[in-house]
C-alpha cells in the first residue's frame, strides 16, 4: 500500500464530500448552507491541491488543474459571501451566486475523483 496515494485519495474524496455537503439544499435559502462547511471545503481543497503539486505525470497535471478550478470557485464563493455579509445583505441573488459557485467547484471535484479512480483502476499491482 502506498501511503502517499492513500493520503492524496483521502483529501481528494473529502474535498468532494465536504463541497457536496455545503452545496446540497435549496439554492435560494442561505440558511440551509453552513459557512463553516464552506470554509472546511475550501481548506481541504487547498490541502488536496498542495498534495497534487509534486506529481509530474500528465494525469497529475489534469488533477492539479481540476483542483485549482475548485479552489478558485470556492475562494470566489467565500469572498462574495463575506463581502455581502459585511457590506450588503445576503439576499436570494447572493445566496444563489454563492451556492452556484460551490456547485461548479463540486463538478471539478467530481471530475478529479473520477480521474483518480480511473488511474487507480488502470494501475497494476
Amino acid at each position: 500500500m502506498n501511503l502517499d496515494k492513500v493520503i492524496s485519495g483521502f483529501f481528494i474524496i473529502l474535498a468532494m464530500t465536504l463541497n457536496f455537503g455545503f452545496f446540497y439544499g435549496d439554492l435560494s435559502d442561505i440558511e440551509l448552507h453552513s459557512k463553516y462547511e464552506l470554509f472546511a471545503a475550501l481548506v481541504v481543497n487547498i490541502i488536496a491541491t498542495t498534495l497534487k503539486i509534486g506529481d509530474k505525470t500528465q494525469l497529475g497535471s489534469v488533477l492539479l488543474a481540476t483542483s485549482l478550478v475548485a479552489d478558485m470557485q470556492l475562494i470566489a464563493s467565500a469572498t462574495i459571501w463575506t463581502i455581502a455579509s459585511y457590506a450588503y445583505t445576503v439576499d436570494r441573488e447572493i445566496a444563489s451566486i454563492v451556492i452556484s459557485l460551490s456547485g461548479g467547484a463540486l463538478m471539478a471535484n467530481i471530475t478529479s475523483v473520477f480521474l483518480y479512480i480511473g488511474d487507480t483502476l488502470k494501475s497494476k499491482r
